[in-house]
């Protein structure tokens, strides 16, 4: 993954790790480099982060623990060149991520491909508890269907529960706020394709958080371990 670069393998895993996990810029961070004798360019770490953090995830997400069978399901909002776009996302009953997916609209077909998504990584829920959304409610319903009828379900004709409740919801809400935390300190999202993989990679780093990641350790380890760990 890192065969031909011009810099050392650390130092790329250290500026993709703390531009993602934390309120830095990328200015911030070009500073960081040169105060320890590293003359590199902002555009060169923002290039890294797009390269690496989609590659970072994919391998994370193959050591990722298995989700419970009990999911909390929301979207937020995402500003990208001054227009609102959407962030679907989902938790289980321990506040683990299950799945997240990033569109530029905020409709059926938009919900239909992340439940799919999410379905199709993980063991179907028996239960998913939404904030009222009928969009929300349908998209799970047809995506349920549609899943059945391959044969996907592991109990065949067993239905996912529905809950509506914005109390029962409130835990994704505080997860969406530890998302967007990251966010509102960068300088704005310049693209669609950018925004997408830049979530992606604070996703990562959130999950990491979590300890979602199953490592051949007994301890629990730090950011830095575990990007090592994946990046390995």
């Amino acid at each position: 993954m890192f065969k031909g670069r011009h810099f050392d393998r650390s130092v790329i895993l250290l500026c993709v790790r703390w531009y993602l996990a934390y309120n830095l810029s990328l200015r911030n961070l070009k500073e960081m480099m040169a105060e320890r004798g590293i003359e590199l360019d902002h555009s060169t770490i923002h290039r890294w982060a797009i390269y690496f953090s989609p590659r970072l995830l994919e391998r994370f997400n193959r050591r990722k623990r298995t989700v419970t069978r009990k999911w909390n399901f929301d979207e937020t909002y995402i500003r990208v060149k001054g227009e609102w776009m959407y962030l679907y996302r989902a938790i289980d009953g321990n506040g683990d991520t299950v799945e997240f997916y990033f569109s530029k609209d905020r409709d059926l077909k938009a919900a239909k491909r992340f439940i799919c998504k999410a379905l199709a990584r993980h063991r179907r829920p028996d239960c998913i508890t939404i904030d009222g959304s009928q969009t929300n409610r349908l998209a799970i319903v047809q995506c349920d269907t549609e899943s059945q009828l391959k044969g996907q379900g592991i109990e065949r004709g067993r239905r996912i529960a529905i809950r509506s409740s914005k109390y029962r919801n409130n835990g994704i809400e505080q997860d969406h706020r530890r998302v967007k935390r990251r966010i509102r300190s960068m300088l704005g999202f310049k693209s669609e394709a950018s925004a997408s993989i830049t979530l992606a990679g604070i996703e990562l780093v959130h999950m990491m958080r979590k300890q979602q990641g199953l490592f051949a350790y007994s301890r629990v380890l730090t950011l830095k371990e575990q990007f090592e760990a994946v990046a390995a």
